[in-house]
């Protein structure tokens, strides 16, 4: 169908997913406290995927370290992702949501947008919300809004497997006077820059002077950052099937590396792995980048455009090697990334970016 406006937005989130996930597997973990994350060892370097409610109610959240969790649970049941099996549930659940006859927009493993022009968008929240019970035994929670923003904010007031309708006309009364990290796209940095010019809840950003936004966050993310205080947004759903822009791989090291030697060897594998994920789309790569993370957590990032599109392991990795020449002397290195950015299937410019599905 294609993108197209409507009346109404739901956004389904599923309830703690990967908890969820393993609960159905294992019936005897539910209202247990539960943390999945990495390989499921609290003692290796890794971070918080999901957490159950009962966790979470002991400050346990996602991408806290693992040994912090611990900390916080230390009777907690510490669990694996397992992405096989969380993959083949999400497909589950949003092939239920299409075949409720809706145009659904898939964001991740866990959540989605549903066009609604139904006069009761309630009742149709409420039909997904038993379909994807009765389709696979997972809860979930639905925000209605009059656009995306206000939809996906309004799904954190319904969990869990609640409903919640958030529009323009209870907007103010409803996040005016939250802090602005309560709003989808703000974090810690970005409202801390806020607070610097005395903007600290939702009605202060949404009175603010646009020209205070823009000279602090440049044309285009002060202006959306206008919006996003007075809770504007799209409304078009696009059910199009998401095509990859890039693929990356990561590992945090259990371990420093500390010789130049162990970085290359652990780059060289990152970049074959990756280089497997481009060649099964099919699809030359133009664009690589290096995630560097220094101990203890300084983290950089840099990336070259190729001189022209590859699909060669060798190209790739000389390209890749060169990045890591900027890597400093000396420092021992926790977390490395590799990125591979490829061309579209349209055959356009392969430096035109893709706009992120999801963005509104």
């Amino acid at each position: 169908m294609g993108p197209r406006a409507f009346r109404w937005v739901l956004h389904v989130d599923l309830d703690q997913f990967l908890v969820a996930v393993e609960v159905l597997r294992r019936p005897e973990l539910a209202g247990k406290q539960i943390v999945v994350g990495g390989r499921g060892d609290p003692t290796e370097r890794a971070v918080v995927s999901t957490a159950s409610y009962e966790a979470r109610e002991h400050g346990v959240g996602s991408g806290m370290p693992l040994r912090v969790a611990a900390r916080k649970v230390p009777d907690a049941i510490f669990l694996p992702v397992d992405h096989e099996a969380s993959l083949r549930a999400s497909e589950h659940v949003m092939d239920t949501l299409r075949g409720l006859g809706t145009v659904v927009e898939v964001l991740g493993w866990d959540e989605a947008f549903l066009g609604c022009d139904a006069d009761d968008p309630e009742a149709v929240a409420r039909r997904a919300q038993q379909a994807v019970l009765d389709a696979t035994g997972l809860h979930c929670s639905v925000g209605i809004g009059d656009n995306k923003i206000r939809a996906k904010i309004a799904t954190g007031f319904g969990k869990p497997a609640g409903v919640f309708r958030l529009t323009e006309a209870t907007w103010p009364d409803v996040m005016g006077p939250r802090p602005t990290i309560d709003l989808w796209g703000v974090g810690p940095k970005v409202s801390k820059r806020l607070a610097a010019h005395g903007i600290r809840t939702v009605a202060e950003l949404a009175a603010a002077d646009a020209d205070v936004l823009v000279a602090e966050f440049g044309p285009r993310m002060g202006a959306w950052y206008g919006d996003l205080g007075n809770g504007r947004g799209s409304a078009v759903v696009d059910d199009t099937p998401w095509v990859a822009r890039g693929h990356s791989r990561e590992t945090t090291y259990q371990r420093n590396l500390t010789t130049p030697d162990q970085v290359e060897a652990a780059l060289r594998d990152l970049v074959t792995q990756v280089h497997a994920d481009t060649e099964a789309e099919d699809r030359p790569v133009f664009r690589v980048g290096l995630k560097v993370r220094y101990a203890p957590f300084l983290t950089q990032d840099r990336s070259r455009k190729l001189p022209a599109p590859t699909r060669s392991l060798g190209d790739l990795t000389a390209a890749v090697l060169a990045l890591a020449e900027g890597i400093e002397p000396g420092r021992e290195v926790r977390l490395l990334g590799v990125r591979a950015e490829m061309v579209m299937p349209d055959d356009g410019d392969p430096t035109e970016r893709t706009p992120v599905r999801g963005r509104i």
